[in-house]
């Protein structure tokens, strides 16, 4: 049908322009605001077609009434800058619903992302009985009483049996009814995202912004790469404690700033609640790379090696650029670990700008 080609050639219009501006989009707080549970909202220029408007018949000049020989051509017509406010349409913006799978496979192309290769057992789906409807035929052990006894009451009513003062009501084969099911795929949540944020004082605010827009881009990819996904957040300055998402991007504080504290309280929290057998374990660390001394950093690489290296598909460490921080622990990391190493993945993100080159850093191993 042509409005469905329609509709299809609007649709690749629409998603030609997001990947044009999928940078813009990603260095904007203001889109993360417009997202619902399934899809998020995006404003595009909006373009209007040129159309002819016939202008009065009363007017003189050039091509329409009496003109007079000498007449400048365009005489009497307003300069630019000059006239009273115009009553026609300025620009406007289309605003556009866009799935976050959309939105995800938008990315993947624009980054040239691998698919990730998922590890564990929760990776199969659990199937679900889910009841959805009511048959006339079916087993006895789907018979549904109450439908059945309604169907009686209805057929003897209409059919002037029903003797409400020996209000009896017996079935037939043509009142019974049987519940109906479908078999569904439930998704089981089978990847863990623990974030991980420097709250200490030099971390400040526009730090902060960039960490929540990183997050919500690499949850947005990881999202569509699993069925499911399970979210940590730790926060912390000379100690960490583990607090909801709100509070992960609200927080701060004047302490010190000891790295530590926080590796060791995602140790204990894999520990305790999620198996490596069974899930697929991701760690993002942000902060503007100072930390207390080098005996903690020391401490922080043997944490990794022994503890969560081991347990998890990819360790990324996003260095936010800070006015006070002095940005060693990257050097520390990358001087340990190296820049090829398969788990650990190192970014400097200078500014909101530099988020892009981050998520394809972080993501671009397929881990």
């Amino acid at each position: 049908m042509k409005m469905e080609s329609d509709l299809n050639r609007f649709r690749k219009i629409v998603r030609g322009k997001i990947k044009q501006e999928l940078k813009k989009y990603i260095a904007s707080g203001d889109l993360i605001g417009r997202q619902g549970k399934k899809a998020i909202t995006i404003p595009l220029p909006r373009i209007d077609i040129p159309k002819f408007s016939f202008g009065s018949s009363e007017k003189s000049g050039v091509g329409q009434g009496d003109g007079q020989v000498g007449d400048e051509v365009g005489q009497g017509s307003p300069q630019p800058g000059q006239g009273e406010a115009g009553e026609g349409e300025g620009q406007h913006s289309l605003e556009v619903d866009v799935t976050l799978e959309d939105l995800a496979q938008m990315l993947s192309e624009e980054l040239e992302l691998p698919n990730i290769e998922n590890k564990g057992q929760k990776n199969v789906e659990e199937e679900e009985v889910r009841y959805s409807g009511i048959l006339k035929q079916g087993p006895d052990s789907l018979h549904h009483f109450k439908r059945t006894y309604k169907e009686a009451l209805k057929r003897s009513i209409s059919s002037g049996e029903y003797d409400p003062d020996d209000p009896v009501v017996i079935p037939i084969k043509d009142d019974k009814r049987y519940r109906s099911f479908t078999v569904i795929q439930k998704p089981v949540a089978n990847a863990l995202i623990i974030y991980m944020m420097d709250v200490s004082g030099s971390m400040g605010d526009e730090q902060k912004e960039i960490v929540r827009l990183t997050s919500f881009w690499l949850d947005t990819w990881l999202s569509n790469q699993y069925k499911g996904l399970e979210r940590r957040y730790i926060i912390h300055d000379a100690t960490a404690r583990e607090v909801d998402h709100d509070t992960f991007y609200r927080t701060k504080e004047s302490g010190g700033t000891l790295i530590s504290s926080a590796y060791k309280l995602a140790v204990k929290l894999i520990e305790e609640q999620f198996s490596p057998n069974e899930w697929n374990i991701y760690l993002f660390h942000f902060s503007d790379g100072d930390n207390w001394s080098g005996n903690d950093t020391a401490e922080c690489m043997k944490l990794m090696e022994k503890n969560l290296l081991p347990v998890s598909n990819l360790f990324c460490y996003g260095q936010v650029e800070s006015r006070y921080g002095s940005g060693q622990f990257l050097r520390d990391l990358t001087k340990q670990f190296g820049e090829a190493h398969d788990q650990v993945t190192v970014a400097q993100i200078k500014d909101r700008d530099a988020i892009m080159a981050a998520l394809k850093t972080f993501l671009g191993k397929g881990k």
